[in-house]
């Protein structure tokens, strides 16, 4: 009767029993975990004991809990290489080698005292500097990974100064890069092919990138300024240089001696016409020293290397606005050094008009051309100042002849036929340049101002107002550098007519070339005023130069599933569509089925 209850009662799973800790072996323990310090065995004192009816209880463990396990844990990830130990020491003096239980130090083991738990601080300042630079931890990879290299395919020496500066300081150099990225470096390096920019980039001043396109440098974040700077700011040196001579022929000129003008403005204007250009010179003489991959860039950009005259055209202006105080007359040695550099640009960019490829005139078509064209004029002016005579000459006629080629092929537009966007229509008064420097060169080489010199200075005059009585070229865009291109064209014409006054002294001519004159004054000033604010104060006069950061790389073209499924290029799928294009519907239907071979069809 007494095994009755038990027998009806079901038997309760051993999952759901309650298990003291007591009852588990080796449940928190260190000595019953299978840790070979000692090995989990029953005592006398843990012998089964027996009931009062003859059966025999589970043996019971009497639990005693072991010493806790201090592991020295490095504070923070510096402390992983600070410490290159392979062996980890417990409270136990347990040694682990590589996480095995190293028995060959076991037997001397014993527990004598709990762990000491000592709190590491974080190493900053010194410390951090020392364990950070040191030998072991320098320029670690995960370090490398995060440090910003996509600048450095564009600096002269790939981040070879600053290890040189770095080691200056006293600092160890930085590692070499490994050999994938420096030939990723090299290959970036190598000068673009013309056809990589057209392809790359859109517009008639080819400034735009493409949609499919993509830029070897961050586009996210502001470039170093020396990347951002381009050759055009010399622009700004054009416009004030040419105001000097234009106040110069103002004080000199016997028809505009009503106006009372000193030749102090003259000095004034020449000396910041001096600092100007100095000023525009070093920075960019620096980014040649710093980032010369970007200035090659600029100069096989198909547009922009028309802007490697202005620095030459600068300092001819200087020569021809140079004060009477300051020199009355210039060495003729000095005219051969300027237009040295002129001559071989011309070399090689007329010759590539000519027989060029994709660089011939009719692709790279643009009113920024006339820089190459004013070169020459202005150099011959300055010769015949001087007194030469057959080097002015020269450069006249070589200057008048590629300047009628390119006329008429601007007025043709035979590139793409597109309009310039009003961001660049300032660019269109580069078509006055021309003709008004051209006028007063010939007018001193000739020794009067005859019929060719107004014939030049008549198409200039009649450009001049043809570009000013359309009100929509001066509105609807946002200021920038291409701004700067109305005044050298304005102050040209200007200085054109104060000589033409001369020769055709009236109250007409007088009253046009004050007009002129003082036009050409308050549109450099407000531009001067305007490029300061936007330079100093806005600081969004350098945006980031896209142009030159493209990639010279093609990008994959993308292929719809039609080419993917029946292997086809788009051409060989057009031309086999337009056999078609003007069959019934039924040609038309198998135009745009896949090809059959010859094979297939036999």
């Amino acid at each position: 009767m007494e095994n009755s209850p038990r027998q009806d009662s079901p038997e309760i799973p051993s999952l759901i029993k309650y298990i003291s800790t007591n009852e588990v072996i080796g449940f928190d323990d260190v000595k019953l975990a299978g840790f070979p310090t000692d090995q989990c065995q029953p005592s006398e004192s843990q012998s089964p004991s027996l009931l009062a009816n003859g059966d025999e209880t589970e043996p019971i463990y009497h639990h005693q809990r072991g010493p806790s396990i201090s592991i020295s844990m490095p504070p923070s990830p510096v402390g992983v290489h600070l410490q290159n130990t392979r062996r980890v020491l417990f409270s136990g003096d347990t040694i682990f080698s590589k996480g095995i239980p190293d028995s060959l130090d076991v037997s001397s083991t014993t527990i004598s005292e709990p762990p000491k738990h000592h709190s590491q601080p974080i190493p900053t300042g010194a410390a951090y500097n020392k364990a950070t630079n040191g030998g072991q931890f320098a320029y670690h990879q995960s370090i490398r990974r995060l440090k910003d290299k996509r600048f450095d395919s564009f600096k002269t020496w790939s981040g070879k100064l600053e290890r040189q500066i770095t080691i200056l300081r006293g600092k160890p150099a930085p590692e070499v890069e490994s050999e994938s990225e420096s030939g990723q470096s090299r290959e970036m390096e190598r000068n673009l092919p013309v056809d990589r920019y057209f392809d790359a980039l859109e517009g008639p001043e080819l400034e735009t990138l493409k949609a499919s396109e993509e830029i070897v440098l961050p586009h996210d974040k502001t470039w170093p300024f020396l990347l951002r700077y381009p050759i055009s700011s010399f622009g700004i040196c054009l416009g004030v240089s040419s105001q000097a001579i234009m106040w110069k022929a103002l004080a000199t000129s016997a028809s505009t001696k009503f106006l009372h003008i000193s030749l102090t403005v003259n000095l004034a204007l020449w000396c910041i016409s001096v600092a100007l250009v100095a000023t525009a010179a070093s920075i960019y003489l620096l980014k040649m020293i710093l980032y010369f991959e970007a200035v090659c860039r600029e100069y096989y950009h198909p547009i922009r290397v028309n802007f490697f005259f202005a620095p030459w055209i600068a300092l001819l202006f200087l020569a021809l606005g140079v004060p009477p105080s300051v020199a009355n007359n210039l060495p003729s040695a000095l005219w051969y050094v300027l237009m040295t550099p002129i001559f071989c640009l011309e070399l090689k960019i007329y010759g590539q008009w000519m027989s060029g490829g994709q660089r011939r005139l009719s692709k790279v078509a643009n009113p920024s051309n006339h820089l190459s064209i004013v070169g020459n004029f202005v150099g011959a002016l300055l010769g015949a100042n001087m007194g030469l005579k057959d080097g002015p000459i020269f450069f006249f006629a070589v200057g008048l002849a590629h300047y009628m080629v390119l006329f008429v092929t601007l007025y043709q537009r035979l590139p793409t036929n597109d309009t310039l966007p009003k961001e660049l229509h300032p660019v269109f008064f580069l078509f006055v340049a021309a003709p008004s420097v051209a006028s007063m060169a010939w007018a001193r080489i000739q020794g009067s101002f005859d019929y060719c010199s107004r014939i030049a200075y008549f198409i200039a005059m009649f450009l001049y107002l043809s570009l000013a009585v359309r009100l929509n070229f001066f509105r609807g865009f946002k200021f920038s550098l291409a701004w700067w291109a109305y005044t050298f064209p304005m102050t040209g014409a200007a200085i054109a007519t104060i000589r033409y006054s001369n020769e055709v002294r009236s109250v007409v001519t007088q009253v046009l070339a004050a007009v002129l004159c003082g036009t050409a004054t308050l549109t450099v000033m407000g531009l001067l005023i305007s490029t300061i604010v936007h330079a100093f104060i806005l600081r969004d006069l350098f945006p980031n130069d896209i142009a030159i950061a493209i990639s010279d790389k093609k990008p994959k073209p993308l292929r719809n599933w039609f080419h993917l499924r029946h292997g086809s290029s788009d051409t060989r799928d057009i031309e086999h569509f337009l056999k078609f294009a003007g069959s019934d519907s039924k040609d038309l239907e198998t135009s745009v089925q896949p090809p059959i071979s010859e094979c297939g069809e036999a």
